[in-house]
């Protein structure tokens, strides 16, 4: 992204949101960013999480610092494979006829069948997580990864479907960071430790904060 089009960065619990981006039916937390082209659609957008250029998100509740890269489709609605025709004029007809009504049940069906995304989660350029998927906090999710079933916390997934590659700290330490939840803490706190966080020695972080 260039200098001309790339927003400012977000000054402390300021969010930016470019003007290209569209939002509908959407709650946006406090130092959020929402880069150009993305759209959201019935989205819970947690403090501090950004979106990078041309996501797609529906029918989701993303948590607080989450780092989702460009071109992330979430909540990607599916068609009803068990009716006779999957096409859309099974449920929405009024598309093609001014006597038809639109299937509300089954927008609701699609509606609750929200993907949830954790807290600290980071999803690689180009992943798709579908609709009803679970993700744990502190998970990561590979580039180009396709995310059909929940992810544990703190593991890493990638591939088509997504597969386990390999856990990110032993489960003790993931057990402890859970726990800790350092995403609820004041700010202030977070900006106090943050030398604790920019350290990569985890045991000393779990043992102090835990």
């Amino acid at each position: 992204m260039d200098s001309i089009t790339q927003p400012n960065r977000p000054k402390i619990a300021e969010t930016v949101i470019h003007p290209t981006a569209s939002l509908r039916d959407s709650s946006i937390g406090k130092c959020c960013e929402i880069l150009e082209n993305t759209s959201l659609h019935t989205v819970e957008l947690g403090d501090f999480s950004y979106l990078g250029q041309r996501c797609i998100a529906g029918n989701a509740t993303i948590g607080k610092f989450c780092a989702i890269a460009a071109e992330v489709r979430m909540g990607a609605p599916n068609h009803p494979m068990d009716r006779p025709s999957m096409h859309r004029f099974t449920y929405c007809p009024e598309y093609y006829s001014a006597d038809a009504v639109r299937d509300h049940a089954f927008f609701a069906e699609r509606k609750a069948d929200r993907a949830i995304i954790g807290n600290d989660v980071w999803i690689g350029h180009g992943v798709v997580v579908l609709p009803g998927v679970r993700v744990g906090d502190g998970a990561v999710l590979a580039a180009g990864a396709v995310v059909t079933k929940d992810v544990a916390p703190y593991t890493i997934v990638g591939g088509v479907p997504a597969k386990f590659i390999r856990e990110r700290f032993s489960r003790p330490v993931a057990e402890k960071l859970a726990a800790i939840g350092w995403w609820d803490w004041p700010f202030e706190t977070i900006m106090e430790r943050l030398t604790d966080f920019q350290s990569s020695d985890i045991e000393a972080f779990c043992e102090r904060w835990a």
